[in-house]
Order: structure tokens, then C-alpha cells, then sequence
């Protein structure tokens, strides 16, 4: 592998830019701007945001000694684009075109593609994303919903799912697509995936919150309480889409979605805390098994990734639930700088082809 590029990879967030710069083979730089609130509140639409963003960008380079002449490639996260296989893209007009049209969503991280796009186009150095949210790889069992008007569809965590299934396969002496995974990205929002010789043939779609329940998403709801819950005349569409995701699951039961917080309260004896974080867990084990049952019971090994994987409680709990599927392996946090760093050393290698985003 060419190890010598370097590499401007772009994350950004509601209130903040992860930026890094990888070169050498190895992570030099790593670092997450804050945005100031008050500033990103002058601006209507997160379109409006592109002049503030990119300046920040800038600065962040000027502060590092670095020129776009030192970047080889530029890797971002990927955008709102309609549902696509899992692979290393190159931003192009079309995607371009979707992430600005909302079709697929709105979030800052269109922004940035759109700020990386341009700069990628003024210096002529490649722009690249990998296993965007919207990875669609669903068997088409895995679309029926139960009635035809709804048709259940991917998006989720796919980037660190990924990457994490990546790295377990090779863990195992094997290339991903010779493994049955199930991988479990546990954060603010949860997903679990079932990956069957490289392609992610179920997940839940996390972004919408079915699932299960997670720090601040809802998970999977009774649907007839649901639906009363709608026509009760208590609450407005936008205050139910709350619910579902953002003001959902742990926050909703125990008033923050601080883990930390929430594992001291139950040291210090708080049963409530104690009842709702095992339900999570309990939650979690029961998608994890879903999945088993999915691969026909054929499971190489189970991933444990995110954020929540830190937590010690988790774990042991966790683990005695599902340990007897699979053997369990551990790979905490986001991962998703080191992710799309990984990505662009694969296309310049050429160890994995370019996918194409077709029209």
C-alpha cells in the first residue's frame, strides 16, 4: 500500500467539524472544531452555513502549518444521497444535485461535502466518501414491513459498521467477504447489522429510530399506541417526530442521555436508572439475536462498536446475553475518522474499485 498521501478528512457535525489529517500511515491530526452556537443560529438554512464552514476549514489548515497543495485527497463523511451499495465513491455532480435538493434529508455534513467538492475541484485532488448512511444492501425479505404502503429501508451507522466488520474479519484471517458478522454500533443511536459475506443484508434504520431503544431514540414502538398517540390531539407532528428521535429512549425515561450520569445514579442506588438501562441492554440482545436467526444461525463472530462500549456495565451485561450466538469482539468508539481514512487508502491502492452512483 502507498503510504506516503496525505490526507484531509472532513466530519461534520451539528455543532462541530471533526477534522484530521492522516499521512505517513498513520492519524497526524485528529481534532473536533466547536462551532459556536450563537454564530450558527444567524444562519437560516444549513446551506447558509457554507461561507462559515469553509473558513473554518481554512483556518483549521493555516493553524497547522498546511496548504490544500500538502492534501493529496480529501475524504468525507458521507451525505444525504438516495440508498446505494456500500463502497468508496467520489463526489460527483449527481450527488452533489441529491444532497441539495433535501429529497434524502438535510444535515450539515451535506454542507461539507459540498464545501470538500469545491475545494477538491480548485486544487484538482480527488474528493471521496465511503459507506454513506444511506448504504442499502437489505435481501429483499428484509424490505416487507407488513403492508404495502410502507417499505422498511437502510440508514444507520454504516461507515463505523463497516469499518468495524472490516477489522473483525481481519482479526479472524479473513477478508470480509468470507464472514458472517453481526455487528452492533451502540451510541446515541443504535444499530445492528447483519453482515453476511460483505453485504449488510438487514439493519434497523436508526436514523427513524425502530430498533431498539438507544440514549435519545425511541426504538420500536407499539403501533397501535403509536398511531392513538398521533390522533390524540396532544401533540404536533414535529413534537412526535421529537419523541422518536432526539427526545426518545434514555432521555425520555431518566432525563439525560449521559451514560456516565446514569451509571453513578445507579451505583448510588437509583433502581429506575438501574430498570431502564437494563431494558436498553435487554433490547439490544434481542436485535442481536434477530440478526442469528437472519444468517441462519451461521455467525463468525459478533462486534461491539461505539460509544456505549465503553461502558463496563454494558458489556457484562451484554455479553451473557448473546455470548452463547457467537464470540464477541470489542471495538469502542465512532471510528469514523479513522474509517474514511482507511477508505482512501484503499482506492489509492487500488485495493478496492471506485463504486459508481448511478443516476
Amino acid at each position: 500500500m502507498n503510504r506516503d498521501k496525505t490526507i484531509l478528512i472532513i466530519n461534520p457535525g451539528s455543532t462541530s467539524t471533526k477534522i484530521g489529517i492522516f499521512s505517513a500511515g498513520e492519524m497526524k491530526i485528529n481534532v473536533s472544531v466547536r462551532h459556536d452556537d450563537a454564530e450558527l443560529r444567524k444562519f437560516a438554512t444549513i446551506w447558509d452555513q457554507y461561507d462559515y464552514r469553509k473558513d473554518a476549514l481554512l483556518g483549521f489548515l493555516r493553524d497547522h502549518d498546511l496548504a490544500m497543495d500538502d492534501i493529496d485527497a480529501i475524504a468525507c463523511r458521507g451525505g444525504n444521497v438516495r440508498p446505494l451499495p456500500g463502497g468508496i465513491y467520489r463526489l460527483c455532480p449527481r450527488m452533489i444535485a441529491d444532497m441539495k435538493s433535501g429529497i434524502y434529508g438535510g444535515h450539515p455534513i451535506n454542507v461539507g461535502g459540498l464545501v470538500a467538492y469545491d475545494l477538491g475541484n480548485q486544487y484538482g485532488i480527488p474528493v471521496l466518501t465511503a459507506d454513506p448512511p444511506m448504504t442499502d444492501e437489505l435481501c429483499a425479505s428484509a424490505r416487507y414491513s407488513g403492508i404495502p404502503q410502507l417499505t422498511r429501508t437502510s440508514s444507520f451507522h454504516a461507515l463505523n459498521q463497516k469499518a468495524t466488520a472490516r477489522r473483525i474479519a481481519a482479526e479472524l484471517g479473513k477478508r470480509y467477504d468470507e464472514v458472517n458478522l453481526i455487528v452492533a454500533h451502540l451510541g446515541g443511536g443504535i444499530s445492528v447489522g447483519a453482515h453476511q459475506k460483505g453485504k449488510i443484508v438487514d439493519v434497523n434504520n436508526a436514523l427513524d429510530g425502530d430498533g431498539p431503544f438507544s440514549p435519545e431514540r425511541a426504538g420500536t414502538l407499539p403501533a397501535g399506541d403509536l398511531v392513538k398517540l398521533c390522533f390524540s390531539g396532544d401533540y404536533t407532528k414535529a413534537e412526535v417526530l421529537k419523541l422518536l428521535t432526539g427526545g426518545g429512549g434514555l432521555y425520555a425515561y431518566l432525563g439525560t442521555t449521559n451514560v456516565i450520569e446514569i451509571e453513578k445514579r445507579i451505583t448510588a442506588g437509583d433502581g429506575k436508572a438501574a430498570e431502564v438501562f437494563e431494558a436498553m441492554i435487554y433490547q439490544v440482545a434481542k436485535e442481536i439475536g434477530a440478526c442469528a436467526a437472519v444468517l441462519e444461525g451461521t455467525v463468525d463472530a459478533i462486534a461491539l462498536t461505539g460509544s456505549l462500549v465503553y461502558s463496563e456495565r454494558l458489556l457484562e451485561s451484554l455479553k451473557r446475553k448473546i455470548a452463547f450466538i457467537a464470540p464477541v469482539h470489542l471495538n469502542p468508539g465512532e471510528n469514523e475518522m479513522e474509517a474514511l481514512a482507511d477508505a482512501a487508502m484503499r482506492y489509492f491502492s487500488q485495493e478496492e474499485e471506485l463504486s459508481v452512483y448511478a443516476a
